[in-house]
């Protein structure tokens, strides 16, 4: 694709540095339970389409053992059994939904919806944010975000799952892409992205700015042909 072959060649966007920072060291034993939670139940998605389910199944399994005290210990195959919403399964297989394959963002705003009852989480809210559509103001969404994720980090009382451009954050395709948020450092405004593909070996950490950007720009123009127009965050919040 144009935009991977020409950053590759200028060092710019994502190769400017390569991935922000890997995060390699998992979050203290004390304090925040949510994120330990997270990391203990982190998964690698099982094929190359199944991001949502590796992130879906991440943050499923953290919410049981951070509200029920015990995870449900789910695994990604019992996960798409157990869900219906979005045909959610038909779409990870080869065959497809109708020959759909993939996840678009409005649609996986209805399978977290649908995983959280399936498993009955009782959560306080879920909330799927399309920052394109959103009345509020481009200055009001970076707030709202910034304080979701400083919440998430020192109260541990929500939870964000992003659908984004993967090559905005890593040198890798301008794809997209899903995975949980794993960490805010309110010092430097740097996030942690649980990145569930395979081939990122750990999760990295990238500028508050790029994080914005991969989830709020619209998709690549062949994307946007089809059912991917654009990625937003889903927000879970416990209480």
């Amino acid at each position: 694709m144009l935009p991977y072959h020409f950053h590759r060649l200028t060092r710019t966007g994502a190769f400017a540095a390569g991935p922000g920072g890997m995060v390699r060291e998992a979050p203290p034993a004390t304090g925040n339970a949510l994120k330990r939670a997270l990391w203990r139940h982190y998964v690698k998605q099982y094929h190359e389409s199944s991001c949502s389910v590796a992130a879906v199944v991440t943050v499923i399994n953290a919410l049981g053992e951070v509200i029920r005290g015990a995870a449900d210990n789910v695994t990604q195959l019992e996960l798409l059994d157990r869900v219906q919403a979005g045909n959610w399964k038909k779409r990870m297989s080869p065959e497809g939904d109708d020959g759909k394959h993939g996840m678009p963002f409005g649609l996986f705003g209805e399978v977290v919806k649908g995983s959280i009852d399936a498993f009955q989480i009782p959560v306080l809210s879920v909330e799927t944010v399309d920052l394109r559509e959103s009345p509020l103001s481009e200055r009001e969404k970076r707030e709202l975000l910034r304080s979701r994720l400083e919440a998430f980090e020192t109260l541990g009382n929500g939870v964000i799952i992003i659908h984004f451009d993967q090559g905005a954050y890593v040198p890798d395709l301008n794809i997209p892409h899903i995975s949980p948020v794993g960490g805010y450092d309110t010092a430097t405004g740097r996030v942690t992205i649980m990145d569930v593909d395979q081939d990122q070996s750990e999760p990295y950490s990238i500028s508050f700015d790029c994080f914005y950007r991969g989830i709020s720009k619209p998709y690549l123009f062949p994307f946007r042909l089809g059912e991917m127009s654009n990625g937003g965050y889903v927000y879970i919040r416990l209480r």
